[in-house]
């Protein structure tokens, strides 16, 4: 049943988050979402030391780096920097690129969606071609070159990964596009003389917009995965920036003899993919009606 506007009432924002709040493994991925953005802003408060500082007792007396203690609670690096605080100071390049990068691709994807679905023609024609154009390339390789073509730095990177990851949401916006222009309310739209700026905007639009935060929030950990490994693979985020995928390529020469500097940053990647893709997972299910009956 929908209302005069043609919503369904099950998904407006209060049913949609009570429904929402009865999965519990939902609420374990906001908790971690939660703890990593709280960590993140408070950094600079929290964090024992500056991310970059390099102290002269951080190292043994053969120079290697520090195993977790009282002082230094995740150890220290090969540099003698404290890896707690870096973790924290690299949760804030991570989230900004995660939200920054992911927003652009939404943006660039329901742009190109929309207007190949609404229109369809030569003109839905030509956008989709680009669109499987873009997508036969690896993503990986992509972002490699995209990354070495340009000076890597954090909004660089950013713009990469938008580049990178927006054929995706083109695809499924224009998927649902297409279906919606044929539906009889936009066909009464156009019979009363409404113009395509308002069909897009005030018709078709906020039904895109359960797909758009579904997409929006899966497509993060996608982001935060890649922005992970182009780091890692040293066209990322550049030192002394302390970003996870950087703290692993810095130190991976440490990984039998310090695993701690590999693990724990590892282990933070994954479990905040883990949370927004857990999240992610929960609203495709609360805002699809489809589902309705089955929690």
């Amino acid at each position: 049943m929908t209302d005069a506007t043609g919503a369904d009432p099950a998904l407006r924002p209060r049913g949609a988050l009570a429904r929402l709040m009865r999965r519990k493994m939902a609420l374990f991925g906001l908790a971690l979402i939660v703890l990593v953005v709280a960590g993140a802003l408070a950094a600079p408060l929290i964090a024992p030391f500056a991310p970059d500082e390099q102290m002269f007792d951080g190292l043994t007396l053969e120079g290697a780096p520090l195993p977790p203690d009282g002082r230094f609670l995740f150890g220290t690096d090969l540099l003698g920097r404290d890896l707690f605080s870096r973790i924290l100071y690299g949760a804030q390049t991570s989230l900004i690129i995660g939200v920054v990068a992911n927003g652009l691709a939404l943006l660039i994807g329901t742009l190109v969606g929309i207007t190949a679905g609404y229109f369809r023609g030569w003109i839905g024609a030509a956008l989709m071609r680009f669109t499987d154009l873009m997508m036969a390339f690896p993503a990986l390789l992509l972002a490699i070159c995209l990354a070495a073509i340009f000076q890597p730095s954090l909004w660089i990177v950013a713009m990469v990964i938008a580049l990178v990851n927006w054929v995706q949401t083109a695809r499924v916006i224009y998927t649902e596009t297409t279906s919606l222009a044929t539906r009889d309310f936009i066909a009464a739209c156009r019979t009363l003389g409404a113009g395509t700026g308002r069909i897009l905007f005030r018709h078709i639009l906020p039904h895109l917009v359960p797909t758009i935060i579904v997409w929006g929030t899966l497509g993060i950990s996608t982001t935060v995965l890649l922005e992970a490994t182009l780091s890692f693979l040293g066209v990322g985020v550049q030192p002394p920036t302390p970003s996870w995928g950087n703290i692993i390529f810095e130190n991976q020469t440490y990984f039998q003899s310090a695993p701690w500097l590999v693990f724990i940053p590892g282990a933070a990647i994954i479990l905040l993919a883990l949370a927004f893709n857990l999240v992610g997972d929960a609203l495709r299910d609360v805002l699809d009606p489809t589902q309705r009956g089955r929690d």
